[in-house]
């Protein structure tokens, strides 16, 4: 193994001493890995128009003015910040849940926000976190100090999941909490009723936030394979049941595959962006695919 996906591998990272170093790691490995540097023109603000030059980069040219004016101008912009991000982590009992030899989704979610967090500071973006499950936990209002990563890292250390859960209800709280434009990453199993999550997502596209779901499944959740007989217990209720997985397996996984699509479609109509995370899963896809993301927010 080398030493990019060494670190990249969530089993690995769920060895090492302490989150801040899992953070790190996880970026820097990925970063590794990264030939392009993912931070070109991240988060450049919009400055003023000049007149097109032949070699400009015609993804700045902009259309708007060419169709008003049958000019040629491209946009300039500022290599300045004000991103705000917020990450939504879900520590409700079901992201208890890890098949075996894989990590649980919440330590997994864990390691991702953090992750995250770490490669919004080395942008100089202010980020912050939030811990829900029946409700808003905590919340840690996005900061761009460096020493602030710290007290998230520690936070998202110390958390465990418990109680059942109600996301529409915590990130309805959240948005109330959110009065400047933001990016909101939730990283969630999105277990509820996916009619009042879609909602509560709603209400932060509709001010104007970008939203970014990540949702995160145990290899098993998709697949349903449990062998010949075994006991389900329901990580909310504690609820047992005893059947044979093979038997239900077909209707299991179909099932699955609806909601998944339901929550897809949610998010598309909202003009969100949809991540699927799986625990066996390398971090580095998950972070392309926000970093491709984060390219388009302004």
């Amino acid at each position: 193994m080398d030493i990019v996906a060494k670190y990249l591998d969530p089993r690995v990272v769920s060895q090492l001493a302490t989150m801040e170093l899992r953070a790190r790691l996880i970026v820097e490995g990925f970063l590794t890995g990264f030939h392009r540097s993912p931070f070109h023109g991240f988060s450049a603000e919009f400055s003023e128009h000049r007149s097109y030059h032949p070699g400009d980069d015609l993804r700045y040219l902009d259309w708007k003015v060419l169709g008003r004016t049958d000019r040629y101008y491209v946009k300039q912009f500022e290599e300045e910040t004000n991103l705000r991000a917020v990450i939504a982590l879900d520590q409700s009992a079901s992201m208890r849940y890890a098949s075996d030899g894989s990590i649980a989704k919440f330590t997994y979610g864990t390691y991702l926000a953090a992750a995250l967090a770490y490669l919004a500071m080395l942008q100089k973006d202010a980020v912050g976190v939030a811990l829900y499950d029946e409700t808003l936990r905590a919340y840690y209002p996005p900061r761009a100090r460096r020493s602030y990563l710290g007290e998230l890292l520690a936070t998202l250390d110390r958390a465990q999941p418990s109680n059942a859960t109600n996301t529409a209800h915590s990130l309805e709280l959240l948005a109330e909490r959110l009065h400047r434009r933001s990016l909101v990453i939730v990283i969630s199993d999105f277990f509820d009723d996916l009619d009042r999550i879609a909602t509560s997502l709603k209400h932060f596209r509709h001010d104007r936030h970008e939203v970014i779901a990540i949702h995160v499944l145990d290899r098993r959740e998709l697949d349903f394979r449990f062998g010949l007989a075994a006991t389900f217990r329901d990580m909310e209720t504690g609820q047992e049941m005893i059947t044979q997985p093979l038997q239900v397996q077909r209707a299991y996984t179909e099932a699955v595959s609806g909601f998944i699509e339901q929550l897809k479609a949610i998010c598309y109509r909202a003009n969100i962006d949809y991540v699927q995370a799986v625990t066996d899963q390398p971090f580095d896809r998950l972070l392309q695919e926000y970093l491709v993301r984060r390219q388009r927010v302004r």
